[in-house]
């Protein structure tokens, strides 16, 4: 079996998801526009849904683990009075219930009741695996199977208005929660909490960790940062050639200052490896195939 080349091209590109499209649909495109083949994101998105995706591309693939479990941040629309199958529009209706009386207050009252740590039960239509499947694919084959529920934090839950919409009450939500945290599920739970049900709507991931939609741009304009802009947050140490060259054959060093894990780097700012504490020391975690700029 002939061998995979090692990837060519490096770096992290940050995509606004257009609706539509899923997200090996995003990675399919980019590979073809970068004109290579290792290529992994730090968070899948729904179909449906729009928004910041974090794409490592060639070696940077290797650096999404430490981004995969970043805190997130959503905007969404409520709708009130109906639930799917899906959980969001994109479903079939299930259940209808009379639900037009909400006032803001009363949805901000039932919010505040979703925020902090809670545990949720994953929806059917999520990427989580049950022996060895997809809940989503055994959705498809209307199978439904028992959840555990799972703990999460919901770091704030706003509810910014409540409106009327064709007899229908909608109410535009912000949600920053943690990883593994699905919104769906919090606007089921919103409209469950308020006597009824609900589902959701124009859902739109804002942020992941600190990437932001003002850092992203769509696929056609899509651009490679350099590697070391995946590891913007933590912390960054400089190392002498000497000490390159161990870093590259994955020797141990005393821990540096700052808080871990490190993220290693030549004099001529080229990414090398990422470090994690281990007791006094820091070891490697992450060692590159070769230093990329």
């Amino acid at each position: 079996m002939a061998k995979r080349r090692p990837p060519t091209v490096h770096g992290l590109a940050l995509i606004d998801k257009p609706a539509g499209m899923t997200s090996h649909d995003v990675v399919s495109k980019l590979r073809k526009l970068f004109n290579e083949r290792r290529i992994g994101h730090a968070g899948t998105l729904d179909p449906d849904a729009t928004g910041v995706m974090v794409v490592g591309v060639g070696y940077v693939t290797r650096l999404m683990q430490f981004l995969s479990g970043m805190d997130k941040t959503y905007t969404c629309e409520v709708v009130f009075g109906s639930e799917t199958n899906t959980l969001d529009d994109s479903g079939i209706v299930t259940a209808t219930y009379a639900m037009g009386d909400l006032s803001l207050d009363m949805v901000r009252e039932a919010a505040a009741k979703l925020t902090g740590q809670i545990m949720q039960v994953p929806p059917m239509v999520s990427a989580l695996k049950v022996d060895g499947k997809r809940l989503h694919e055994l959705a498809r084959e209307g199978i439904e199977v028992e959840r555990k529920p799972r703990p999460v934090t919901v770091y704030a839950f706003e509810v910014h208005s409540v409106h009327i919409e064709n007899g229908v009450t909608i109410a535009s939500i912000e949600v920053r929660c943690s990883s593994g945290t699905y919104v769906r599920t919090l606007a089921a739970d919103l409209g469950t909490l308020l006597g009824g049900g609900a589902h959701l709507r124009n859902l739109r991931r804002t942020t992941v960790g600190d990437f932001t939609l003002a850092d992203c741009t769509s696929i056609e304009d899509a651009k490679l940062l350099q590697p070391i802009a995946a590891l913007r947050s933590m912390t960054q140490v400089v190392v002498d050639t000497e000490a390159a060259a161990k870093v590259r054959h994955g020797r141990s060093f005393p821990a540096w200052p700052g808080e871990a894990p490190w993220a290693v780097v030549d004099e001529a700012g080229a990414l090398l490896a990422v470090y994690e504490q281990d007791g006094p020391n820091a070891k490697p975690s992450v060692v590159l195939a070769e230093a990329i700029a």
